[in-house]
This record gives C-alpha cells, sequence and structure tokens, in this order.
C-alpha cells in the first residue's frame, strides 16, 4: 500500500488569495487606525448596530480573558496550522482556500494589534442576547471564514460529510466503486494465494 505524501500546491489561486490575505489585513489595520485617530461614532441601527471608537479587548470571544500570552501561543499555533493547511491544500478545493485565507487574515490583523498594544481594537457594536459585543473586520474574516469553511468540508467539496452537489456525490460515489474494485481484487489475489499454498501442499 502507498502512502500519499503530502506536497506544495501553490498555483495562480494561491497568489490571488496572498493578495487578497494582504488587503483584508491593510482593511482590518487601517478601519482601527481610522477609528482612533477619527474617535468614530455612530448609531447605525438604534439597538442593533452602533460604531464606537476606543474599545480595547484584552481577551477572546464572549469575553473569555486568558492572559496575552496564552493568547498569542494559542493564535500562533492555529495560525501555523491554517498557513499549513493553505499550503498542502491543493488548488481545486477554492472555497475551503478562500475560507481559510479569510481566517489567515483575521488571525494576522489581531495578532499585530496584540503584539503592538497588548490588546485588540473593537469598534463595531452589535446587539446580541440582551447586551451589546464590540468586533473589528478582523473578527468579521475570522468568523465568516470558519462558516464558509464547516459549510464547504460539511456538504460542498468532494471529500465533504453530507455532499449535496452534484461533484461531491459523483466523486465519493466513484471513490466508493475504486475502493470495492480494489476489495475485489484483493481478495482475488488472496484466494489465488491459498490456492498456490494449497497446491504446494498437496505437492
Amino acid at each position: 500500500m502507498t502512502k500519499k505524501k503530502l506536497k506544495p500546491h501553490f498555483g495562480k489561486l494561491s497568489i490571488i488569495l496572498l493578495v487578497v490575505i494582504a488587503v483584508l489585513i491593510a482593511a482590518d489595520l487601517l478601519t482601527k487606525h481610522f477609528e482612533e485617530k477619527y474617535c468614530w461614532e455612530l448609531t447605525i441601527i438604534p439597538d442593533v448596530v452602533v460604531i464606537h471608537y476606543g474599545v480595547p479587548n484584552y481577551g477572546v470571544a464572549f469575553g473569555l480573558d486568558l492572559g496575552q500570552i496564552p493568547i498569542l501561543i494559542v493564535t500562533f499555533v492555529l495560525l501555523a496550522a491554517m498557513i499549513f493547511a493553505f499550503i498542502i491544500l491543493p488548488n481545486r478545493f477554492v472555497l475551503l482556500k478562500v475560507a481559510i485565507s479569510m481566517v489567515i487574515a483575521g488571525a494576522i490583523g489581531n495578532i499585530v494589534d496584540r503584539i503592538a498594544l497588548g490588546y485588540v481594537r473593537d469598534w463595531f457594536g452589535l446587539w446580541m442576547f440582551g447586551r451589546i459585543a464590540y468586533c473589528n473586520f478582523a473578527d468579521f474574516f475570522i468568523v465568516i471564514g470558519a462558516i464558509l469553511a464547516a459549510l464547504d468540508m460539511l456538504f460542498l467539496n468532494e471529500i465533504s460529510v453530507f455532499p449535496l452537489t452534484k461533484k461531491a456525490k459523483a466523486f465519493q460515489a466513484a471513490r466508493k466503486e475504486e475502493e470495492e474494485r480494489k476489495k475485489a481484487e484483493s481478495a482475488t489475489t488472496g484466494n489465488e494465494v491459498i490456492k498456490e499454498t494449497e497446491d504446494k501442499k498437496e505437492e
């Protein structure tokens, strides 16, 4: 049985996505800079969406504060895993690679804040469950990327858990047929070996 070796897949899609990652990081850091500089204060939808400058976030999601060093360590580990996945993932997994790119951009945007300031600059407020939660563009990139990745791996791509697309169903049907063919060949080979062994014993 031959083992498949992991190898990098870097083509036009990867180059385009690297540019996208750079643009997203710049967009996140620039909005953080401008909200501080110009003291953004705006109610977009009353009791739903507001913009408020200067909201430092020393923790992570849901107000969980683990301390900056542990948060940075976990973030760097997850970022390394995302970069590794981005490099080895074949370019035919377009949506999944786009999703990973968004997560990478968001993670880097917030890492820059934590290293430079010791906290993350939040400014976009959403009222949820009776309280307001502040976030930034990097957080949106991470959440949207994670949702897209989950949807793709669960329903859309060729190795999805519950394939819904024609391409995914066709790929999995072909893979199942290939596995059954290999099993049949293996069984036939095994029977031939047993028969040869029995023939030799009779001789």
